[in-house]
C-alpha cells in the first residue's frame, strides 16, 4: 500500500508532546511572507517532522492580501482535522483574513509578523517602522513589484545570518506586488482563535516596538527573542518550540 509523505501525513501522538496521548495531531500549515519563499522555513519544518507534526508549507503567492488569501483557503479546504496556521511577516497579514469559522483553527503563530487590524492594510503598519526598507521596483503585468535592494538586504532582513547565506537570500528572494501592502484586512481570525507571537528584537524589517505593539492589542502569547527578522532561519529552535506550545 502507498505511504503518503510525512507532510501529508495525520499523525497521533505516541510520547505525550504536542498533545494528550492517543489524540490526533494538528497539521501544522507555515505561510511565508514577502521576500521569502517556502524553502525559508526548512529547518523549522525538520523540527515539527522530527516531532511527530503533520506539516505543509504554502508557496505565497505575494500577488495581493485578497488573492493571497484566497489560495491560503484552498489549501486549508483539502486538510482534514485540526489546523494550526503559522505566518511570517506579511504571512501574519493573510493567516489573519481569513474567516476561521469555516475551518477547524485551533491556533494561530505570528512569527516576526503583521498582524492588521480589519481595515488595515500592512503598508499602514510598516510605515510605522523608524527605517524604511531599502526597496526595488519593477513594473509587471498588473503593477508593481519590489524586492531589498541586495546591497542592504543583509542589514535589513538577516542581519544575524553569515554574510553567504544572506547573499543567497537576497539573491532568492520573492518580489511581492504592491498590493500584498495596499489591500487591506477584511476579517480578524485572532478574535475567535487563541493566538501566540515571537517578536523579534534585532528585527529591521519590522521594528520591535511595532511586533510588541500589534501582539499586545491581539492578546497574544508573546514570546521575544535576539534575532533578525529571518528568525526561522536564525532561530528555529526558538521558532519551532513556540508553534509546538500553540499546537498542545
Amino acid at each position: 500500500m502507498h505511504t503518503p509523505p510525512p507532510f501529508l501525513m495525520t499523525a497521533t501522538d505516541e510520547s505525550g508532546s504536542g498533545g494528550a496521548p492517543g489524540t490526533v495531531r494538528p497539521t501544522i500549515v507555515l505561510v511565508h511572507g514577502a521576500w521569502a519563499d517556502s524553502s525559508s522555513w526548512s529547518p523549522v519544518v525538520e523540527r515539527l517532522l522530527a516531532a511527530g507534526f503533520p506539516v505543509r508549507s504554502i508557496a505565497n503567492p505575494l500577488q495581493g492580501l485578497d488573492t493571497d488569501t484566497a489560495y491560503l483557503l484552498s489549501h486549508l479546504a483539502a486538510i482534514p482535522g485540526p489546523i494550526v496556521l503559522v505566518g511570517h511577516s506579511y504571512g501574519g497579514a493573510v493567516i489573519s483574513n481569513i474567516d476561521p469559522s469555516a475551518y477547524d483553527i485551533t491556533a494561530l503563530v505570528y512569527v516576526a509578523a503583521f498582524i492588521p487590524l480589519k481595515g488595515e492594510a500592512v503598508g499602514q503598519l510598516a510605515a510605522q517602522s523608524s527605517t524604511p526598507l531599502p526597496l526595488l521596483s519593477v513594473e509587471v503585468d498588473g503593477g508593481a513589484e519590489v524586492t531589498i535592494d541586495p546591497a542592504g538586504f543583509r542589514a535589513a532582513f538577516a542581519g544575524d545570518l553569515d554574510e553567504t547565506s544572506a547573499a543567497n537570500l537576497a539573491v532568492a528572494q520573492r518580489p511581492a506586488n504592491v498590493r500584498a501592502v495596499s489591500e487591506p484586512s477584511v476579517n480578524e481570525a485572532f478574535r475567535s482563535v487563541p493566538t501566540w507571537a515571537l517578536v523579534t528584537r534585532q528585527d529591521h524589517a519590522i521594528d520591535v516596538d511595532l511586533q510588541r505593539m500589534m501582539s499586545g492589542r491581539v492578546d497574544a502569547r508573546v514570546t521575544e527573542v535576539d534575532a533578525s527578522h529571518a528568525v526561522m532561519l536564525s532561530r528555529p529552535d526558538a521558532v519551532a518550540d513556540l508553534i509546538t506550545q500553540a499546537a498542545r
